[in-house]
Formats: C-alpha cells, sequence, structure tokens
C-alpha cells in the first residue's frame, strides 16, 4: 500500500523562554525574505544588529508568562493536532508537524517522510489566510528543501482556507461559552503585516483602483491577506448575527515605524471604551493555536490598557487548539488532495 505523507506546518516558537532562544527564533524568523522583504544585507543589518539583540530580552519576559510546564503553547497544541489527525486519517497516511522557525524543523520532517518513501506529501500550513510571509515561506521553503531529492513525489499544498465550514463553526461554538448579549462590541484582531506587502501581493493593482477593496474576496484580490481576514470574520458575524455596527476589523502586533495593515486593534480597543462601549469581546482568527500574540498581547497587554481606560470585560474568545472540529476541517483538505489510485 502506498503511503501519503501529510506535513502541518505552524509558524515557529523558540525552543525556550530564556533570551538566548529567544535570539536565534527571532534571528531565523526575521531575516526571511518574505517576513522582512527588504534586500539582503540592510534586512541583516537590521535583524542581526538591532531588532534580535534588543527585542529578545523584553520578549523573552513575555515568553516566560506564557510557559507551560509542557513547554510552548503552539508546540504543544500542534503535537496533540498532528496525534489526533494521525489517528483520524489512519495507516495509509503518515502525519509529521514542522516549525517554520526552529524546532520540530522542516528538513528533518521532511527527511522522515523521504525515508518512508511516501507517494505524495500533502502541506498544510496553519495559517487560514494566506501571506507571503506565512504561507508563502512555507510553500518556498518546502520547495527548496524538495528541489534537491532525486526522486520528488507528488506534492501538493493548501494555500487558503479563511471560509472554511469547520473552522468557521469552531470559533462560533468557542464565542458561544460566553454570553454574547452582555458585550457592547466584537472586535476580529488579526495579525498584521507591512501595508506593502498587501499592495505587492496584488498582482493587478485592484487595491489601488477599487475602494474599500478588502471588503469582498474576488478573483482579483485573491492574495489578499486583508481581503481572506475580512471574510473570516464575515463568516463569523453570519453564524452569530451580529449588527454590522456591533464588529470592528482590524490588526495587532506591528514591528516598527511604517504603516501597517489598519486600523490597528490597539486604536480600536482606545476608541471603543472612549465610546462607551465597555464590554468588548476579542477575536483573533489568524492563529489555528493560542499564543504569544492571543494569551499574553491580547489576553493581558490589550487587557490591562483596556481596563485602565476605564472598560470593564475585555474577554479573549479561544483559538483552535486541538479542537475536534479543527482535526476535522484539516482532514478534509488531505483527503481532498489525497491521490490514492
Amino acid at each position: 500500500m502506498k503511503k501519503i505523507g501529510v506535513l502541518l506546518v505552524n509558524l515557529g516558537t523558540p525552543d525556550g523562554p530564556d533570551r538566548g532562544a529567544v535570539y536565534r527564533y527571532l534571528k531565523e524568523f526575521l531575516t526571511d525574505g518574505r517576513v522582512i522583504d527588504y534586500p539582503w544585507l540592510p534586512r541583516n543589518l537590521l535583524v542581526r544588529g538591532i531588532i534580535a539583540p534588543f527585542r529578545s530580552g523584553s520578549s523573552a519576559k513575555l515568553y516566560k508568562r506564557l510557559w507551560t510546564p509542557e513547554g510552548s503553547p503552539l508546540k504543544q497544541y500542534g503535537f496533540v493536532v498532528r496525534d489526533k489527525l494521525q489517528e483520524s486519517l489512519g495507516e495509509q497516511y503518515h502525519v509529521e508537524l514542522a516549525m517554520r522557525y526552529q524546532t520540530p524543523d522542516l528538513p528533518h520532517a521532511l527527511d522522515n517522510l523521504k525515508k518512508l518513501n511516501v507517494s505524495q506529501i500533502i502541506v498544510i500550513p496553519m495559517f487560514p489566510q494566506y501571506a507571503s510571509a506565512t504561507t508563502g515561506s512555507v510553500h518556498q521553503r518546502v520547495m527548496e528543501l524538495v528541489s534537491k531529492w532525486q526522486g520528488i513525489p507528488e506534492i501538493s499544498f493548501a494555500n487558503s482556507y479563511a471560509n472554511d465550514k469547520y473552522i468557521i463553526q469552531a470559533f462560533v461554538d468557542n464565542a458561544k461559552k460566553y454570553d454574547i448579549d452582555s458585550y457592547d462590541h466584537f472586535v476580529f484582531s488579526f495579525h498584521g503585516i507591512p501595508q506593502r506587502q498587501l499592495t505587492k501581493a496584488c498582482h493587478n493593482d485592484h487595491c489601488l483602483k477599487v475602494e474599500n477593496c478588502c471588503n469582498e474576496l474576488v478573483d482579483a484580490n485573491q492574495f489578499c491577506y486583508s481581503a481572506q481576514c475580512h471574510q473570516t470574520a464575515y463568516a463569523i458575524v453570519d453564524q452569530l448575527n451580529l449588527p454590522k455596527e456591533k464588529y470592528t476589523v482590524c490588526f495587532q502586533s506591528r514591528l516598527g515605524f511604517e504603516d501597517w495593515t489598519q486600523p490597528y486593534t490597539s486604536d480600536v480597543l482606545e476608541h471603543l471604551v472612549e465610546s462607551g462601549n465597555k464590554r468588548v469581546l476579542v477575536f483573533s482568527p489568524a492563529f489555528v493555536a493560542d499564543c504569544l500574540e492571543t494569551t499574553i498581547e491580547i489576553g493581558y497587554e490589550y487587557k490591562e490598557e483596556f481596563d485602565e481606560a476605564g472598560g470593564e470585560a475585555l474577554d479573549l474568545v479561544e483559538s483552535l487548539n486541538d479542537n475536534d472540529l479543527w482535526i476535522q476541517s484539516i482532514k478534509e483538505m488531505v483527503l481532498q488532495r489525497a491521490i490514492l489510485a
């Protein structure tokens, strides 16, 4: 029986919450030309000389707050998802988990699939919305590594699944654990990217020609990260029957001083509490597992600022983590791509 390889790839996490491990993670992550899309020399000077040395200490303190006895939540949830998916798919499949940066690393995961002589590799980047800095980087790195093999099996990639019905239902179910009617406003906070990367991903200048182009996902802006984020938010909104005036789509985690995708989550929350919206429920559907950007950035930092400004409640809807609907979503993506003959 031919064996099919399934490769799950998330962004990555430091191997530990200490400054050295965080420095190594930031250096590998931020020197990726798809993440900071500057020419090689200025990018490396910026990351190795400024960002990684200066941010590693403060970031390590945040990772220490996030860390559990089992380690990084993002990595631990990844292992659970891998094992659940393996059990669900059965013996004809072999599932590997890899991180784009740090461990478990992509070369090792792909080498495991190569040793198994799999007939096909199905790559599932664990990012519902496509961005060059995430899904694009995974695709490129996998192709770089496999291109060196003498025998290259059939390879297929999941590109984006912003409106996946199982994922939308999982976020809706998680939201319903809260008293929806008690909130004044709902915020959909996605990870930001530099504004120039949105423009570069638009091959036909659609974003420059069409006003509010991100409000609708069409063929012309199919690679637009912001448009996909909006579609994810709209799908959740439809299921929860939220009126338009009660929700906002925004973006967090900007780095540096240039323009990133807007509006910024921090600004939105400040405006909301100033306008009397003191109870806010936050979704973060760009992340499939709770991590630094959800648990710490939203759950602690934004919440503290919100409380200090006079807010009463800033609650965070949990990510997909090891939700069975998330497993079902990945399984469907695999089965749609599997060549069983």
